[in-house]
């Protein structure tokens, strides 16, 4: 099953976003790409992976998706467009630019949509997150996510929206959700999911190629690249590291000067926003010693451009390695993200420096309930035994 999980990953977005393509139905492409992978999960074990897997998946959730059809013959001209499609070989080179997934996302980025459902519905189609995945990254109950995800899938199909790349004079007012998508997307990877990341990295550079003179668009690319460039090192057998234990030499040096460029390029576009200023913090955090005082000021920067308490979070844990814990503590006490898992955990870490650890054990609890199973929540275990010891 590992390996029906590592296709899953590489090839769900592909599979799904030729699929609408073709049919101009999501949830009709949805069904027989989840009726693929589940066949793939019943025979693979037994016969194989195939040589193939994309191919073969294609295949498959074409013969569902025509089964599903011929039982509806008010769905007969989608038929025909099946069949065409498949007297024509699918590009198999992932490569390929600008390929279905790039029509995908523009066209769940429609401003007939809300932001908020853009966002979600392009996560659940091209980047295969699920459902509750989905409603953690929005801090929202699932089954509000779900019921978002179906309105947006029928706005689509009521509204007649066009799978396409919109043409130039549409695509600014595409582009800023575009934008938050593969950001989403790739904070998303950044737990864990380096396929995610890599999916993120790949619509970034798909998105440069595209909108090359754009400042945000290389400052996002640059952003993720550099955040990237430290994967290796920010877990150890499953376990996380924090920044501040990492070994910068295990850092790629390579992705850091691809980073380096992009945000030279975006600055030299006159780029000044969110995400180059994101780019030139992360540009920071990729160079040992770290220049808090300069990362506590743009935090402030882009704090001010905007009024993100979570980007004020960021701003007092640099403020406190400039001017101490308790500087930092004063801002964080000042925010209002009870329900946010880092809040805590920040708070932890500055009551225990300041020897307050009755507080500290608090904190560090508040944000264990907060955080699902896995490194994160390992790692505020350990913290929890290390105070009680």
């Amino acid at each position: 099953m590992v390996a029906l999980d590592e296709v899953f990953r590489e090839e769900w977005g592909r599979v799904l976003a030729t699929l609408i393509g073709v049919l101009g139905d999501f949830d009709l492409a949805e069904d027989a790409a989840q009726e693929a992978f589940a066949i793939a999960a019943d025979r693979w074990p037994r016969d194989g992976v195939p040589d193939n897997p994309r191919a073969w998946l294609m295949r498959t959730a074409r013969n569902r998706a025509t089964d599903r059809i011929r039982r509806d013959r008010a769905l007969a001209p989608k038929l025909a467009l099946l069949a065409a499609a498949d007297r024509v070989e699918v590009p198999m080179d992932a490569t390929a630019f600008p390929d279905e997934r790039l029509e995908l996302i523009f066209t769940c980025c429609h401003p007939a949509l809300a932001i908020e459902a853009q966002v979600a519905l392009t996560l659940r189609t091209v980047g295969g997150l699920s459902t509750d995945e989905i409603a953690r990254a929005f801090l929202v109950p699932e089954r509000t996510m779900a019921q978002r995800l179906v309105r947006a899938k029928r706005k689509i199909k009521a509204a007649g929206i066009p799978f396409r790349v919109p043409p130039a004079h549409l695509l600014r007012e595409r582009i800023d959700a575009v934008l938050a998508v593969v950001y989403l997307i790739f904070n998303e990877g950044y737990g864990g999911r380096d396929d995610l990341a890599a999916e993120a990295i790949w619509l970034g550079g798909a998105l440069a190629e595209l909108l090359g003179d754009d400042p945000e668009v290389r400052g996002l690319l640059a952003m993720m690249l550099l955040h990237d460039s430290r994967r290796e090192t920010r877990f150890d057998g499953g376990e996380l590291v924090l920044l501040a234990d990492q070994d910068p030499a295990r850092w790629d040096a390579a992705q850091i000067g691809r980073g380096r460029s992009q945000l030279d390029r975006a600055i030299a576009l006159g780029g000044r926003g969110p995400y180059v200023l994101q780019a030139a913090i992360a540009s920071l955090h990729a160079q040992a010693p770290c220049d808090w005082a300069q990362l506590a000021a743009l935090y402030g920067e882009l704090g001010r451009r905007t009024a993100s308490p979570v980007v004020e979070l960021n701003r007092a844990i640099a403020v406190a390695e400039t001017e101490g814990p308790a500087a930092g503590l004063r801002i964080v006490d000042g925010l209002g993200l009870d329900d946010f898992r880092y809040l805590h955990s920040t708070r932890a870490e500055l009551l225990r420096r300041l020897g307050r650890l009755d507080e500290a054990r608090d904190a560090y609890r508040r944000a264990r309930e907060l955080t699902a199973d896995g490194a994160e929540r390992r790692f505020l275990e350990r913290r929890l035994t290390e105070l009680n010891g």
